[in-house]
């Protein structure tokens, strides 16, 4: 078990990515369902207003701190992250370590194209990597059984899920323990960055905490998730001067 802290009333783990990477790994060598929650600031904010999400997030194996509103809430509450465990960046290091491992990947999500064109980067960056299946992720709840039996005939060790937050870790908190696979995670839009169609941030910018703005910059239209940041802060404001 890893050390939690609370935000919101939502539980994030305290760990590096490497750690990320090990505990998943625990959890594939003995078999266990360990659902990971990618948490940013939008997704606890909401978990507050949201009982299924927030239940997703209390059931979770794993939750960690993607995006550095987290790390900012978390040194606000006197109980500093060690790092930014982003989802993409996760799929990235489990791969790497996959290929290694013999783990077994399935992907689900995104348009029919762009899901198609992520297994394909995954196989160029990490050869050796086993993607064992895929399904794009414009499905609805008549296609569940099917999609299921699908994965499950797969075999894989890490289902990654890419149907936006809070869509895929419901998804994942009432499927993954049918599907057969041991880890599943909700990695947002790490399949459309994966294909090439959304551009990350120069690194340094990643490293000062600015990803956000240059995902603005590209993606105007994102600016009305913007507005939730001073919401989760001025929350966690309210936490910290109650404790």
């Amino acid at each position: 078990m890893t050390e939690r802290i609370d935000i919101l009333g939502c539980p994030v783990d305290v760990l590096t990515m490497e750690a990320a990477v090990e505990h998943i790994a625990d959890c594939i060598l003995q078999q266990r369902h360990c659902q990971v929650v990618t948490a940013n600031a939008e997704i606890l904010y909401a978990a507050q207003y949201d009982p299924g999400l927030f239940l997703t997030m209390h059931d979770a194996g794993l939750v960690t701190a993607d995006g550095m509103g987290v790390l900012l809430a978390a040194r606000i509450l006197r109980r500093p992250l060690p790092e930014r465990v982003a989802g993409v960046d996760l799929v990235h290091s489990l791969a790497q370590r996959g290929a290694r491992a013999g783990w077994r990947f399935y992907l689900l999500g995104a348009q029919p194209e762009v899901v198609v064109a992520a297994k394909e980067r995954l196989e160029l960056l990490y050869p050796g990597v086993q993607i064992v299946g895929s399904h794009h992720g414009y499905f609805g709840q008549e296609d569940n059984a099917a999609i299921l039996e699908d994965i499950k005939a797969s075999q894989p060790d890490i289902l990654l899920v890419a149907m936006g937050a809070p869509k895929a870790d419901k998804w994942l908190h009432d499927y993954l323990g049918k599907c057969g696979a041991s880890v599943g995670i909700g990695v947002g839009g790490t399949f459309d960055i994966l294909a090439g169609n959304v551009k990350r941030a120069p690194i340094w910018m990643q490293r000062c905490g600015l990803e956000w703005l240059f995902r603005l910059w590209k993606q105007p239209s994102r600016w009305r998730r913007t507005l939730v940041l001073p919401k989760f802060i001025w929350a966690v404001l309210g936490q910290r001067f109650q404790q």
